[in-house]
């Protein structure tokens, strides 16, 4: 379920004359039963909300005073959301006998005939105040206060996320509730202004417009509205510099190819822009890659396992996204860590509709082609979902049958569409050869009908930081490690991480350095486990000057390797 909270303005919305029809309450009442959160957000003062209003107890929060004020029907709370109003002020409206005048918690209420008192008032008094006008009424708040800094309180003390509520409104007030709504609808008697921006706009008046929109939710969730919605996630651009990317909601991704293609790129870029745009992910990161990524919890690092009970506790803020480091738990019991944890986030999008996004790194690893994920209760589609692998077929048939889009990187990507495809048991596309240059990818969708595209791929506006612990430090598998063999393989010396690496290779004899310096070993190395395409490219050039002396080769890698990374004392 997507919009998990509905969240209505009053007057001319929900309410027609001041007064909500029995059917409409009847609606909400159903809204309600399927699980969804109600919210009413309105600009009357809560007593006069409350006197009309018999039902209040059905909504979960209500914002009043056009954003200025917090209540819970459910143990009666009232919590102001700014300062009360200035009593200077007060008395100056009243001097100049303003009539009506209301004055609530927070709020200062008129007509619009009286805007030039109040606007003298507030000029006299030097104060920082905004009028907000609402089909005649006239609306005197903090600066800053409107119904959208209303609602993302409520929001907050629910627990829930703006990208899941649909929003519906009716005037000029509402413009900025409806703007913070993943979807915004507007009812047939709203003002030409709200019905233009309105993602929405319903056929039925006040309350049987109402109606019309909960009708649609239990419906379908909105399916008919939602290729309607702007919101995008870019991936990259295409050679005439034309945007990229895909559905923030209802997609599923598969990025694959060798180690040094850019899936990393690719991959932090993604989780940066889902950041920046107020999605929360949860990143499964089996080799600490993301642990230097900012913004988001780290839970878990090479001596300390995440527990799943962690990783749920800290989604719980809709906010806050994680990236879960699985370095300190054994590689044979990461996948049943993760297959542990999958079915607790299924639980919490059913209630929640978030994480919006599961990112899993390495996911032949954690779910692979053997395992028998016939417990998770994987369904045909999978939405929200990234896997990053090697080989599409290397893992689990059901994970990928879910998926619809592949981002194939590095050399031959047609192959690794046809992997996909075979791992979908479904027909090769027999796409055309082709060589992709450095930074560049092709992503195939198996809808029917999708050409490939060619994008080059639009990297994050900060570069991950790589001075980890983990490459640093920390121990690599083995199958990830360096060793150093020599010629013949006469010696099987293992570097586990790049302190190691640095240690052995200042130990070994010159023959042995020069044999695997010759042959490019450490560029390779850096590139593909390391996965640092800059030390990589640092270290080639050292790699091709022949002239170096074998001493000379190895202080120039250390200098290489201490520029972009912070080794252990």
């Amino acid at each position: 379920m997507r919009f998990v909270g509905l969240a209505t303005d009053y007057d001319g919305t929900l309410a027609e004359h001041g007064f909500v029809d029995q059917s409409a309450v009847a609606a909400l009442e159903r809204c309600r039963a399927s699980g969804r959160k109600l919210l009413l957000v309105t600009g009357r003062e809560l007593p006069d909300l409350l006197r009309i209003l018999p039902h209040a107890g059905l909504f979960d929060r209500i914002v009043a005073e056009n954003g200025a004020l917090l209540y819970n029907p459910a143990t009666k709370a009232e919590t102001p959301l700014a300062e009360p109003p200035n009593q200077r002020f007060v008395s100056a409206l009243r001097s100049r006998r303003v009539t009506p005048l209301a004055v609530g918690r927070v709020i200062v209420a008129t007509w619009e005939n009286n805007r030039d008192q109040v606007l003298e008032a507030v000029r006299e008094l030097g104060l920082e105040l905004q009028l907000i006008f609402n089909k005649g009424a006239l609306m005197v708040l903090p600066s800053g206060v409107n119904k959208a800094t209303g609602l993302a309180a409520a929001l907050a003390d629910l627990g829930l996320s703006r990208h899941n509520v649909v929003g519906v409104g009716d005037a000029e007030n509402d413009h900025a509730f409806l703007e913070a709504c993943e979807c915004a609808a507007a009812v047939a008697n709203a003002l030409p202004a709200l019905k233009e921006r309105a993602d929405l706009v319903l056929q039925g008046r006040a309350g049987a417009g109402v109606i019309e929109l909960i009708d649609m939710l239990e419906a379908d969730d909105l399916a008919a509205v939602q290729p309607r919605l702007a919101s995008r996630i870019l991936l990259g651009r295409d050679p005439d510099g034309r945007e990229i990317g895909i559905p923030a909601h209802g997609q599923s991704l598969m990025v694959a190819g060798a180690s040094g293609g850019g899936k990393s790129t690719l991959t932090s870029g993604v989780l940066e822009r889902l950041q920046d745009a107020e999605y929360q992910f949860c990143a499964i990161d089996p080799e600490g890659d993301y642990q230097s990524f900012s913004g988001a919890a780290i839970l878990g690092d090479n001596y300390h396992p995440p527990t799943v009970t962690e990783v749920m506790s800290v989604l719980e803020k809709p906010s806050q996204s994680v990236i879960v480091n699985l370095l300190g738990i054994p590689l044979e019991q990461r996948p049943a860590f993760f297959q542990g944890l999958l079915p607790r986030l299924q639980e919490m999008r059913s209630k929640t509709g978030r994480p919006h996004w599961i990112v899993v790194d390495e996911a032949h690893h954690l779910l692979p082609a053997s395992s028998d994920v016939s417990g998770l209760s994987i369904p045909k589609q999978l939405t929200g979902i990234m896997l990053v692998t090697l080989e599409p077929d290397h893992v689990a048939p059901a994970m990928v049958s879910s998926i619809d889009t592949v981002i194939a990187v590095g050399e031959a990507p047609q192959e690794t569409v046809a992997g996909f495809c075979r791992a979908r048991q479904e027909p090769d596309p027999g796409l055309e050869p082709l060589s992709l240059k450095r930074g560049d990818v092709l992503m195939w969708s198996s809808r029917d009908g999708a050409r490939p595209v060619v994008f080059t791929v639009e990297p994050g506006h900060t570069e991950r930081v790589r001075h980890s612990r983990k490459y640093a430090g920390g121990d690599l598998p083995p199958d990830r490690s360096f060793y150093f063999r020599g010629p013949g393989n006469r010696l099987n010396l293992r570097a586990q991480n790049l302190m190691t690496f640095l240690q052995v290779m200042d130990g070994v004899d010159d023959e042995t350095w020069l044999h695997h310096l010759r042959r490019g070993d450490a560029s390779r190395w850096f590139r593909e486990a390391i996965k640092s395409d800059d030390l990589a490219e640092a270290a080639e050039r050292v790699e091709r000057d022949r002239r170096l002396p074998a001493g000379e080769s190895r202080k120039r890698i250390r200098e290489e390797v201490g520029k972009r990374f912070t080794l252990p004392a």
